[in-house]
């Protein structure tokens, strides 16, 4: 499927506009209708939207404590200043505290210094100790009679699983050793839940696993750990992201591998932008500027509301404060962020979350701003954006759901409406300089099969995140490529060109150093802890007091945390 547009030479977050702008009730109906079709489907200069306008001016710099961790409750950062004030009355929080030195931790011969120099942070993983996880025997396939079956459970939908079926089909007819048999999940709540209510002989040989089960996935002993594989093979992470790396690291091991990588975006109309009189090629990037945008399409009467934002699990409740607290550097949780050692306890409820997560409140009590709930249907806030009676401007969503939208919209769906009315920029937070924690899932080689199936698994992991196959898959999806030399192959290198909206999720990943507060928090019970994050986040847009509500969700978590440490003890 081809997502790769024709550009006129004009730099923008989508391909250069070749009509008339189509505006009025009718578009927005039209564009509703589309949108929901996706339920039922399961720039010229090629430059960074990062850049168009949106000039850093303030930069986060973490400072580390001598036990790991970035800060807390007890132990900000050094030298951050946030500015969370609307218009009327700009706020500045200043974070003091002592400078400190960097700390490393064991990772098998090397180690990861946080804050300290070079680029990414850290080292690169070289993989567990041989003799305290299962074996990688990755050259069992050489004696392999037959080619070796493998089991790959997925949880992939619409565009997103068309494209890992045409990588799947390309692998088996590339090589007669492995035939891969995809089984689609649907979900991966479903997929999650069956996993562990399965034996060990009902399990796959492969499983993708969304980035909230690294912990749990760690301490089901039930995965060869992918350090094992890249040690023993000697394979070569260097081109890899730190971050899509980090991500599934737990005390130096590498659990599993970075597939299908995303991150929050910004979606919003930009007819609705320049009806305001803003700049369509300018998103808004800080909070402050979020404020300023609703104002103006509010005051234009371009959109009922600037933004429309959510309280869903695996959207806004769950993202808000992971990545806000990421983007500023802040621990989400103690032990660096679960990274060093276990979590025992979150680190969210701080004067910073209160600020925050009032700014947005009082976005909503303005009318700036409003909340369609607990986004049952993953894309309540994309259709808010085409709501014919009282629209939005904006909403943020999952770059993971670019292509599939852009797909809607390119088919025909919705008369008078192209592509290029769909503008993409970075997740706006409490910073000038855009970043994201990585979302999506990883793949992790099952324990406990023939050495032969072990070695086919490891394989696929290979062909699957190869440079070449993540160049095809981002450029189909919208998800970002797991790894930095992907960019310049095709058909990835034109789309970013043809079309930046694809690359800005990508750049989002390389705005900060990897530092473990920056890369998110690994707690066991993640996902049981963003359903109370989602609970309070519906509080507080329905009113509460952001203290007493932020408070009471570090309390929740906290006992789950301890329930969840008790249960695996």
């Amino acid at each position: 499927m081809n997502h790769h547009r024709a550009s006129t030479g004009q730099a923008s977050t989508g391909p250069a506009k070749t009509g008339p702008a189509s505006t009025g009730p009718a578009k927005k109906r039209r564009l509703a209708v589309g949108f929901a079709c996706i339920l039922t489907a399961g720039c010229a200069s090629g430059d960074s939207i990062l850049n168009a306008g949106n000039d850093p001016t303030t930069t986060v710099t973490p400072a580390s404590s001598p036990d790991g961790s970035s800060g807390g409750p007890d132990g900000p950062q050094v030298g951050t200043t946030i500015s969370l004030g609307g218009p009327q009355a700009p706020t500045t929080i200043s974070l003091g505290g002592p400078q400190s030195t960097p700390t490393t931790i064991p990772m098998m011969g090397t180690t990861i210094p946080l804050g300290g120099p070079g680029p990414s942070g850290y080292m690169r993983p070289q993989g567990p100790a041989a003799q305290e996880f299962e074996p990688c025997p990755v050259d069992a396939l050489d004696t392999a009679d037959e080619p070796v079956p493998l089991v790959f459970w997925h949880a992939m939908n619409a565009v997103n699983e068309e494209a890992l079926v045409a990588l799947t089909e390309e692998y088996n007819a590339s090589q007669d050793q492995v035939v891969v048999e995809l089984q689609n999940q649907t979900g991966y709540n479903e997929l999650v839940d069956k996993y562990f209510q399965s034996n060990d002989e009902d399990r796959p040989d492969l499983v993708q696993m969304p980035e909230y089960m690294t912990q749990q996935m760690a301490d089901s002993d039930s995965v060869v750990a992918a350090g094992m594989c890249i040690q023993t093979q000697g394979y070569d992470v260097e081109p890899f992201i730190d971050r899509g790396l980090l991500a599934y690291q737990t005390g130096g091991v590498q659990w599993s591998m970075p597939f299908n990588i995303s991150g929050p975006v910004l979606f919003y109309n930009q007819v609705d932008f320049e009806e305001a009189g803003l700049d369509p090629e300018a998103p808004p990037v800080s909070l402050e500027e979020l404020r300023e945008a609703s104002q103006a399409i509010v005051d234009s009467g371009s959109a009922t509301y600037g933004i429309a934002f959510d309280s869903g699990v695996d959207s806004g409740g769950g993202w808000f404060l992971e990545q806000w607290y990421a983007r500023l550097g802040l621990p989400y949780s103690d032990n660096g962020n679960g990274r060093l050692a276990p979590s025992t306890a979150v680190s969210f409820d701080t004067p910073e979350g209160v600020e925050m997560l009032t700014y947005v409140q009082e976005m909503v009590n303005d009318g700036l701003a409003m909340t369609v709930g607990d986004n049952p249907q993953s894309i309540d806030v994309l259709l808010k954006l085409a709501d014919p009676a009282e629209p939005a401007a904006m909403g943020i969503a999952t770059s993971a759901s670019l292509g599939t939208v852009l797909d809607v919209v390119e088919g025909g769906l919705i008369e008078g409406i192209t592509v290029d009315d769909i503008g993409v920029g970075p997740m706006p937070g409490p910073s000038d300089t855009p970043s994201a924690i990585i979302g999506g899932a990883s793949l992790y080689v099952v324990a406990g099969k023939s050495d032969a199936t072990t070695a086919a698994a490891w394989e696929f992991v290979q062909f699957l995140v190869s440079a070449e196959s993540q160049a095809t898959w981002a450029s189909m999806t919208g998800y970002v490529p797991v790894r930095e030399d992907a960019v310049e192959l095709e058909p990835l290198a034109t789309t970013y060109v043809d079309d930046p909206r694809f690359r800005v999720a990508y750049d989002q990943l390389l705005g900060v150093s990897d530092d473990l507060s920056s890369v998110g928090p690994v707690l066991g019970p993640l996902r049981q802890v963003r359903e109370v994050t989602a609970q309070m986040m519906a509080e507080i847009f329905g009113g509460a007091d952001v203290q007493t509500a932020l408070t009471a969700a570090a309390q929740q978590s906290n006992l789950l945390i301890a329930d969840y440490a008790s249960s695996n003890t």
